[in-house]
């Protein structure tokens, strides 16, 4: 047995174990918990001064969580992941895939697990899981497929694939700056991604075809059917191939098309063999996300073309963002019993109408939407900037409901697609640090307009920023104090004789313990420290030990408390406690077992 550790050592230790027990309990918010961690330090150093090296380092331990370059880098690589989704830029990716899946369930499990595990790489996991979310929910009420089967396997991709790259997760950006700091040789971007892409092939088949058969036959319940709205979609140019009724249905086939009209002029044509013709109307049903994707299919808008484009240039002269809001009408609204078009709504709001859901009256006729008499109730999907829609509100007697739904800025996503994959080569390259390279990837994305600096805030966690400087204070505490040595010391007591792969593994699960049942980076705080301190108590190499730290935070399927992703699919599937463990534990069994094994082979162990 070690030696009993110095008193600030034991004071490290106990703050260690009641923040996790705290972190365990869930009883007081993370982000409260993570903030008195850092005042108990504070104080206590200040109380108890601690001296190392000569001078005294007790607040600087406390508050240099803040000033740390992996808390920089990490708030950074969260700005760009919310530029790449507030342009739109990966919205190609889920049309595909979409469409891949109507296509084949098994091609497009194969695909979905594939490509979310790839983006996950680069991008931080909930996003990714953001993304793959509503194609899976809408093909569970559509194609009969169960969210239960798919949501867990997906999740799960896009976990390992966060675990191949050090900007990857937040986690990982923690676990090699705090081992940087305790002199290990720094990593990176893709040094162990080879050893993430071995593990998630001989994963891959587990996630495809055994995980889905341990997973319950369940789907989200739906409190009301999705809100269906007429619309009148305005074609461009239309191709001699896409001539005819019929070849439009096939291509916009997710939504129900009533008849085509002359500019919306009288009752439509319903009919199959109906010529369509550039400038028609399509009187078209759906829901608002398939009619949105209808048009793009289509090369088509779901209002007139100069309005939208006008609507444009006042959002980029206004510095606002477009929304799309879905009102109700009110009964002393003065749109009851005029048409869309009676009312002048464009010309006196400056509003693009794309859609109304009727109260009252059943859909599938051909006549024009604009045209119909408003009631009470009546839904408007309405698109425009926050002020133009606020008047609208004021003025029409308009209520908008489930908040607005803010529009991609889609000709900014060039931009941010190559900013994101600047940042990355110019981090694998080592041409930059990772913490320089993602700062001036978030200037150069305020500075072309791929984010507003006033919605800057969006795309940060606070509960993370506090998390992240929270654990590295912690971890800067244990390792100052000598408690990391003590950790090591006892586990090397009891693994002096086990061979490296028990070792590697033994400290792989360890973590994965701790970031299933408490959290990510108090895992890598504990985590990082011992296993250098490890490593010297048994003379081996510390690259290893960190990487099974790192591999080890990342395997979070067994609890839906490890992570938020995890929360996310388990609300959207409705999936308890124990299919996690099922489903989850096997996973994390057989990844700590590869994922040994390689460490043990690429570093001749």
């Amino acid at each position: 047995m070690p030696a009993i550790p110095s008193f600030h050592a034991i004071a490290a230790l106990c703050l260690t174990v009641v923040t996790l027990g705290l972190f365990a309990s869930g009883r007081i918010r993370i982000e409260l918990v993570c903030l008195g961690v850092i005042v108990v330090l504070a104080l206590g150093f200040y109380l108890f001064p601690f001296e190392n090296a000569g001078h005294y380092t007790g607040m600087e331990v406390a508050f240099g969580g803040f000033g740390h370059e992996a808390l920089v880098a990490i708030c950074s690589l969260m700005i760009l992941g919310r530029g790449l989704v507030v342009t739109g830029a990966l919205e190609p990716a889920a049309s595909l895939l979409a469409r891949i899946w109507r296509y084949s369930r098994w091609i497009g499990m194969a695909c979905s697990i594939l490509v979310c595990g790839i983006l996950s790489m680069f991008i931080n996991d909930t996003p990714v899981l953001v993304l793959a979310l509503p194609i899976l929910l809408s093909l569970a009420v559509k194609a009969g497929i169960p969210a239960s089967k798919t949501l867990m396997p997906v999740n799960c991709a896009i976990l390992i694939g966060g675990m191949g790259t050090t900007i990857g997760t937040s986690t990982n950006l923690l676990v090699t700056s705090i081992a940087a700091d305790l002199g290990v040789a720094p990593f990176g971007v893709f040094d162990f991604t080879d050893l993430a892409l071995i593990a998630g092939a001989v994963a891959f088949p587990y996630l495809l075809f055994v995980m889905p058969r341990l997973l319950p036959l369940r789907t989200a319940e739906e409190n009301e059917a999705p809100r269906r709205y007429s619309a009148a979609i305005h074609l461009g140019k239309v191709p001699e191939e896409r001539g005819t009724l019929a070849a439009i249905r096939k291509i916009a086939s997710t939504i129900e098309i009533s008849g085509v009209s002359r500019r919306g002029i009288g009752s439509g044509r319903s009919e199959d063999s109906a010529i369509v013709q550039e400038g028609d109307w399509l009187f078209a049903h759906g829901t608002a996300e398939r009619l949105q994707e209808a048009a793009q299919a289509l090369g088509a808008t779901l209002a007139d073309p100069d309005l939208l484009r006008e609507i444009t240039a006042a959002a980029e002269q206004s510095a606002e963002d477009q929304r799309l809001a879905h009102l109700v009408v009110g009964s002393d609204s003065m749109l009851v019993g005029q048409s869309i078009k009676r009312a002048r709504i464009a010309d006196r709001y400056g509003v693009a109408i794309l859609g109304a859901s009727r109260s009252t009256q059943g859909l599938g006729t051909v006549s024009s939407p604009v045209a119909e008499q408003l009631d009470v109730g009546d839904v408007l999907l309405a698109r425009g900037t926050p002020t133009r829609l606020k008047n609208f509100e004021l003025g029409e007697g308009v209520h908008i409901l489930d908040g607005a739904q803010e529009l991609p800025r889609t000709a900014k996503a060039p931009w941010a697609i190559l900013i994101v994959v600047a940042v990355v080569v110019l981090a694998a390259t080592k041409t930059l640090p990772i913490a320089v390279a993602a700062l001036a990837g978030t200037v150069a994305m305020l500075a072309v307009g791929c984010i507003r600096f006033e919605n800057l805030g969006r795309g940060l966690s606070i509960e993370v920023i506090v998390l992240v400087a929270a654990s590295i204070a912690l971890g800067r505490a244990l390792v100052e104090t000598g408690g990391s040595d003590w950790l090591g010391a006892l586990f090397a007591a009891g693994l002096h004789t086990a061979p490296p792969a028990a070792v590697l593994a033994s400290l792989m699960l360890f973590s994965a313990v701790l970031t299933n049942f408490v959290s990510n980076a108090a895992a890598a705080a504990v985590g990082t420290p011992l296993a250098v301190s490890l490593a010297t108590q048994l003379g081996i190499a510390a690259e290893p030990l960190v990487l099974a730290v790192l591999f080890g935070c990342n395997l979070c399927y067994v609890t839906p408390m490890a992570y938020q992703t995890n929360l996310l699919i388990m609300g959207a599937a409705r999936y308890e406690f124990k299919d996690f463990v099922r489903a989850g534990l096997p996973l994390a069994l057989l990844m700590i077992t590869t994922l040994a094994f390689l460490l043990v082979r690429r570093y001749g162990l």
